[in-house]
């Protein structure tokens, strides 16, 4: 992708159907969301059905002279092809609509790159953006400098151009793999740290623009970037939240997610998404007001899967239904009914609006009471000569509650990870 792409003033975006789940509308409006949320004017979209994806240039020939003349027309100076282009497929498209051509990938990889705020989403953006880049050489990338001129000396004699610039790409995605891996090592250190002390940590997953960092802000009172558009949050955010009960947690706010993600994009963001499987609980938000809600759903518990989460697993899974201020009142009711268990099922699901606050409170409820599942409550009592213990407990537990009597003894109302109850009565016992 164009590193000015950010400077066009009018798109020609044309999507071609893809996903069985979703209609070809559907799709498109996607598709135009993606677009948009990178400031691009459009100028003009369309569904092309493709009975026979050509090898070439994926559509037909009359169809590739339909666009040409569209471009003309329109005077676009970027086309956008919601599927997946191979580097010849996108090469002879620029030459025929005489326009640069991305496909659903490059576009993706835009987004994600003007949405990273830390190093650590930077670095993960660029590793996608340069493997994506492999076979995309031609007027692609611009950032990595090239070596031009010259005694030959860095290149070696009779080196090209292109193999000069594979060569440069190959080592900075080496060198990219380098810093990400320290990043991932600081992440898990970062983790073992917590584990010490047990806040049960709860993320947020769902498809992008579900409304997770609304949701996310109105729980915690941050301040994370949150607006109506796809990918408007990267970066992975945590924060400590008391709930009503009084047991702490820490919120993580994640990634959306996107059907049709890249593996290698996948890939690049693992540092991210093992905040979702080292997580204790994991809400699944949706967006309830989206008439592409069902597929959306299908794609996130996919990505759990690959995760080695199991989506049905009630006791770890919470579905969170947001945006229901956006519903007709009667859909609204609709919904709320559906979401009654039935008898003898658990409450696992909660219609929420992150916008006005409805059904926050049972949402706080639920994942309270489904951390209270994974936490061992006990009454301990510590002599004066085992003072020690007092503080390893507050290293490691949480504590409810402390009373000295008046034998000396101290009296801790503390809530430990079943690990760290193992830990005490073999530390207790020897």
């Amino acid at each position: 992708m164009a590193p000015d792409i950010s400077q066009r003033n009018q798109a020609k975006s044309t999507f071609a159907s893809g996903a069985i789940e979703r209609s070809a509308a559907e799709r498109l409006v996607e598709a135009e969301g993606l677009a948009l949320a990178i400031d691009l004017v459009i100028a003009h979209s369309a569904v092309i059905n493709v009975a026979k994806p050509r090898p070439a240039t994926l559509l037909g020939s009359g169809k590739v002279i339909e666009l040409a003349e569209i471009v003309k027309a329109e005077n676009a100076k970027l086309v956008v092809i919601d599927h997946a282009l191979t580097p010849v497929q996108q090469r002879n498209l620029e030459k025929e609509l005489h326009a640069k051509v991305v496909d659903r990938t490059g576009l993706i990889l835009e987004i994600f790159g003007r949405r990273a705020r830390t190093k650590e989403g930077s670095l993960q953006v660029e590793l996608a953006h340069l493997n994506y880049q492999r076979g995309r050489l031609v007027r692609s990338w611009t950032h990595l400098e090239r070596q031009r001129g010259g005694a030959g000396f860095l290149g070696g004699p009779g080196e090209t151009q292109i193999e000069a610039d594979r060569r440069l790409l190959r080592d900075k995605i080496k060198s990219l793999e380098v810093e990400l891996e320290a990043v991932r090592r600081t992440r898990t250190l970062h983790r073992a740290k917590r584990k010490k002390i047990p806040l049960p940590v709860v993320a947020f997953v769902g498809y992008t623009n579900a409304g997770k960092s609304t949701l996310f802000n109105r729980l915690t009172g941050a301040d994370v970037h949150a607006e109506d558009m796809l990918f408007a949050t990267l970066d992975p955010t945590l924060r400590r939240v008391q709930l009503p009960g009084g047991t702490w947690i820490i919120l993580s706010d994640t990634v959306g997610f996107i059907s049709d993600l890249p593996t290698h994009l996948v890939a690049a963001f693992r540092a991210t998404l093992e905040e979702v499987q080292e997580a204790n609980l994991v809400l699944h938000v949706h967006d309830a007001a989206d008439s592409a809600v069902s597929a959306q759903a299908d794609d996130v518990r996919q990505v759990l899967k690959d995760l080695e989460i199991d989506p049905e697993d009630t006791s770890h899974i919470i579905e969170v239904w947001n945006k229901i201020d956006a519903l007709l009142p009667e859909d609204r009711e609709a919904i709320q009914k559906r979401l009654v268990p039935s008898k003898g099922d658990t409450l696992n699901q909660v219609a929420v609006s992150a916008l006005d606050g409805t059904g926050l409170p049972d949402l706080l409820a639920l994942i309270e009471q489904k951390i209270a599942g994974s936490l061992v409550s006990r009454t301990v009592e510590i002599s004066p000569d085992h003072f020690a213990d007092v503080a390893w407990l507050y290293e490691n537990g949480i504590v409810r509650g402390r009373e000295a009597l008046d034998d000396g003894m101290i009296v801790v109302r503390v809530d430990l990870t079943p690990e760290n109850s193992e830990a005490y009565d073999r530390r207790t016992k020897s």
